[in-house]
């Protein structure tokens, strides 16, 4: 798909993009920002890995590339709202200020066309991981860099054998008992602290598994990311969300099925 104008939506929600890091799929988050504009565009966490970056520098031209194409929808007058992640904590002390026009801040509040409230976060402040035991979870980032690896070498065999794509972490999300328990409570977790803002929805990223439903009495929505599933959330204008798997860099190349990656 190669729209000759990009689609315009209200608002969009971009989360777990990961510049600086191996697996990032920048090219393809490029060639949505060109193919799709917004009033107002939230960056909802780990945009920057700076874990990723400690461990060694790799910052390509078309990371840089993506960074200034956000700059440039800052001067076109776009609203960018950066909330960041545990990758880039970094910037966590920043809040209140701004970076070439991006908005840094803790959490945002979004009133939808429809009026609906949502809280916006990035949501590792929930992963008991991330927040009680740090040694875990990066070593666990080291493990999700390693299956992204063995990944990418599987489908280009599977490529050379005339099969579509095939996750390895995706695969797992399902049918690994933990992880989908841990999706679960993750978005149980979430969902409650929204209504605590008394916020009717809650727009969040972290776990790189992209979802709107209304379980446990609330609006809960996922980003996704932009290391394998390419997903971003849009906002119509009604109100209406939406996510949207782009694959258009590569159209050979078939991405997971986000119809059914979905916590039981």
């Amino acid at each position: 798909m190669n729209a000759t104008r990009p689609r315009r939506f209200r608002t969009l929600f971009i989360s777990d993009v990961h510049l600086g890091a191996r697996g990032c799929q920048a090219g393809k988050l490029l060639d949505f920002l060109r193919n799709h504009e917004a009033d107002t565009i939230y960056l909802v966490g780990d945009i920057v890995d700076g874990w990723a970056l400690k461990s060694g520098w790799y910052w390509p031209q078309s990371h840089n590339d993506v960074v200034q194409k956000l700059l440039r929808q800052v001067r076109k007058g776009t609203r960018i709202v950066y909330i960041p992640g545990n990758h880039d904590e970094f910037l966590r002390g920043y809040y209140g200020t701004h970076f070439g026009g991006i908005e840094v801040v803790e959490q945002a509040l979004h009133t939808a066309a429809d009026g609906r409230k949502y809280l916006v976060v990035h949501g590792d402040h929930f992963d008991l991981v991330v927040t009680q035991a740090r040694w875990l979870a990066l070593l666990g980032d080291k493990a999700y860099d390693l299956a992204l690896t063995v990944n990418r070498l599987f489908n280009t065999m599977r490529r050379w054998c005339g099969l579509g794509y095939w996750s390895l972490s995706q695969w797992a999300k399902l049918k690994v008992k933990n992880a989908v328990s841990y999706i679960g409570e993750y978005e149980r977790a979430l969902a409650a602290d929204a209504k605590k803002h008394d916020a009717e929805g809650i727009i969040c990223g972290h776990i790189h598994h992209a979802a709107i439903h209304d379980d446990f009495g609330i609006r809960y929505v996922n980003c996704g990311d932009w290391v394998e599933s390419c997903t971003a959330i849009a906002e119509h204008g009604d109100g209406r969300l939406e996510i949207i798997q782009w694959i258009a860099e590569h159209p050979e190349v078939e991405v997971p099925d986000l119809s059914e990656v979905r916590a039981a």
